[in-house]
This record gives structure tokens, C-alpha cells and sequence, in this order.
């Protein structure tokens, strides 16, 4: 494995404190393979993905029910989970508008017709993307309230931070900054492309994000590791896998793809192993891991690993209990099923295949969310 030779130095330019050294990585690597499940398995609830191109599909996880939602079309990532998990913002294809629907199809109703995109925001508000990129604030009685979303890439909840991508030269740099008065928060260091995921957590206060260390200068070799930051407080780094792995890659070029627990307390993301300076085709297999975010305990799940990871793996999706993961993928020895819908038991390791048949309506299979049953 390559290790760190300017370690130090790039975490200083980054102005990213250092974390304490990793304890060994535990690996939950259960004996079973992946498992066919039963009617009713546990978490319940409803997980919205695609079976075709045509719709957004349900599927229901404690009857294996699944059928598509009338007047849906395929989602990418504009498709937004409520807070309390019981209802989507989605695209009415009908009503050529945003709306929001309970997860099996009803309660529809219209949340903006100028909106590329619609984020919860706060109960009550929302927060909307115009086609041009501009923003604002959607309250429930109507009223707006604008903010300026000029070079802004993503927005956290219950709160006016984002954050800010610039020019710097030949790179660009994130930082946060106040959507209402301006005011420039932390410094988030160079964006680079496949070392540049990051999420607001559910609550608002913190935001992970993916940065790049060099390894090797010699071979130009870049690892990735996970920073945590908020508004006014220095970013520090919260995972140190270059030391267990070598150079590694975080997920894939989509952005905004780690995935926080419901709670607010874990991460999950899929960690390729680097074997070259080339972050798109020098990669071994993914495999899924979850840092809990106070402890700094990352665990490995090795029950299941996929090479299908570039551009972007499999988004997870967590349960609404916050107990499982949900994706799809290939089974090793069942290639002639295509992509399945696969759960993995965070306390066991024990990966679940719920259904056959997912079909990457965006280039990559793709579970849209897991919420619960009206």
C-alpha cells in the first residue's frame, strides 16, 4: 500500500485539525452472503426506487409488494425525503410543478411551479432552487424570502449557511458563508473532483465533507479522508484511512452523497481502494463503512463489495429507525438478475436482497429514499 509522506503538511494547508490517531477498523464480514428475505422484514416502511425508466416505484419492505406511482417520473437526486420520513418532494410530471405526495402516491399537493429543486428546510419552510439557480425561502403561508445563492452549491436545514465554491486561480475553493447577510464562515479547502462529496447533517449543525491529502507527490497518488465542520468553528478531520488502507476514494463525483443518520450521528459511504494516481480506473472494490460521528468508530461492512463504483456507486439510504442501509447492486453469483435491492443490518453485518430488478435510470442503480408507510 502507498502511505503518507505529506501528511502533515497538506491537513496545515487545508487549515483542517488533525485527528487523533485511528483505533483499527473492526470488519463485520458475516459468514452468510447475502440473504433472500422473508415477508416482513424488519424495518419496515417504504423504499421508493426504479424498476423502469418510466416512474418512481414503491416498494414495500414488510410485503414485497411494488407497482409504480402514477404521474412520477424517475428521480435523481431532486427527490427530497421529509423530515419525519412520511412524505417525498418530487416532480409532478402532470402539473409540470414541484409538489409533495405521502410515499404511496396520495396526499398530493403543489409546492412550487418555478423550482428546479425543493429542499426542506424548516418545518414549515421550504427552501427552493429556481431553474436559473437563484433561491429563497418558501414559508407556509406563502410568503418568500430571498437569499443570495450566488456560487453556492448547497444549503443546510434550520439554518442561513451554505457553501460557496470560488475561484482561486486555476482551482477552486469551498468555504461556508451566511445566506442572508454574506458573512464568510469556515474554510473548506480545494474542491476537487471525486474528493468533494459532502452533506449537511439532518439537524442543520454540521456538515461532513470529503477533502483531498496528498500521499504521494512523486506519482501525484491523492487519498481521501472526512472532515467535519460548522459555521464558525475549524474543520477537523474525522477519519484517518490512509492509515489502514493506503489512498483510498470516498464515494464517487456526485457531491452531496454521504449519507447522514437520521439522528444525526453517523455517516455512511463507500470507501474503493486507490491503486494508482488515475481516481477512475486505478480502483479495487468498494465496500460500505459508517463512522459514528462522535466516537470517531468507523466500522467496515466486507459481506458485500461491488466494482461498480464510477462514476458514483449505489447511493445508501438509511432506514427511518436509522437501523439499515438500503442500495442496489449485483450479486456475485447471481449476474443474470441484474441489479437487486439489497438492505444491509448495521448491528450484524448481514446483507438482505429484497427484490430483483433495478434499473439505473441515471446511469447508476439508485434507491431514491426509505420512509415510513402511511
Amino acid at each position: 500500500m502507498v502511505r503518507v509522506l505529506f501528511f502533515a503538511a497538506a491537513l496545515c494547508l487545508l487549515g483542517i485539525t488533525h485527528a487523533a490517531a485511528q483505533t483499527p477498523i473492526p470488519r463485520l464480514c458475516p459468514p452468510t452472503g447475502v440473504q433472500s428475505a422473508a415477508s416482513g422484514y424488519a424495518p419496515g416502511g417504504i423504499i421508493l426506487t426504479h424498476f423502469d425508466r418510466s416512474a418512481l416505484w414503491l416498494y414495500n419492505v414488510e410485503t414485497g409488494a411494488r407497482y409504480p406511482l402514477p404521474d412520477t417520473l424517475p428521480c435523481a437526486r431532486n427527490c427530497r425525503l421529509s423530515p419525519d420520513a412520511r412524505s417525498l418532494a418530487y416532480f409532478n410530471d402532470s402539473l409540470n410543478a414541484f409538489s409533495q405526495m405521502r410515499l404511496n402516491g396520495t396526499e398530493r399537493a403543489l409546492l412550487s411551479t418555478d423550482a428546479a429543486d425543493v429542499v426542506w428546510w424548516a418545518d414549515g419552510t421550504l427552501f427552493v432552487w429556481t431553474p436559473g439557480h437563484a433561491g429563497f425561502l418558501l414559508r407556509a403561508d406563502g410568503t418568500r424570502q430571498t437569499v443570495d445563492t450566488r456560487e453556492v452549491v448547497s444549503v443546510g436545514a434550520n439554518g442561513v449557511w451554505g457553501v460557496r465554491e470560488h475561484a482561486n486561480g486555476d482551482i477552486f475553493m469551498r468555504e461556508m458563508v451566511n445566506l442572508l447577510t454574506g458573512e464568510v464562515g469556515t474554510t473548506l479547502g480545494v474542491d476537487r473532483a471525486y474528493f468533494n462529496a459532502l452533506a449537511w447533517s439532518p439537524d442543520g449543525s454540521q456538515l461532513a465533507f470529503v477533502f483531498p491529502l496528498v500521499i504521494d507527490p512523486n506519482s501525484g497518488i491523492l487519498g481521501g479522508e472526512i472532515g467535519l465542520a460548522a459555521p464558525t468553528i475549524s474543520p477537523r478531520q474525522i477519519t484517518d484511512l490512509t492509515s489502514t488502507y493506503g489512498a483510498v476514494r470516498i464515494n464517487g463525483v456526485a457531491v452531496g452523497e454521504l449519507s447522514w443518520s437520521p439522528d444525526s450521528t453517523r455517516i455512511a459511504f463507500w470507501v474503493t481502494e486507490l491503486l494508482g494516481a488515475n481516481v477512475q480506473a486505478d480502483l479495487g472494490q468498494a465496500t460500505i463503512h459508517i463512522i459514528d460521528v462522535n466516537t470517531r468508530q468507523i466500522t467496515a461492512y466486507c459481506g458485500y463489495g461491488t466494482t461498480e463504483h464510477t462514476p458514483n456507486p449505489s447511493r445508501l439510504v438509511w432506514s427511518p429507525d436509522g437501523g439499515y442501509l438500503a442500495f442496489a447492486g449485483v450479486i456475485a453469483n447471481d449476474l443474470e438478475s441484474g441489479y437487486h435491492l439489497l438492505a444491509l443490518d448495521t448491528t450484524t453485518g448481514i446483507f438482505t436482497s429484497l427484490s430483483r430488478g433495478v434499473v439505473p435510470a441515471f446511469g447508476s442503480p439508485d434507491v431514491v429514499a426509505w420512509g415510513i408507510a402511511p
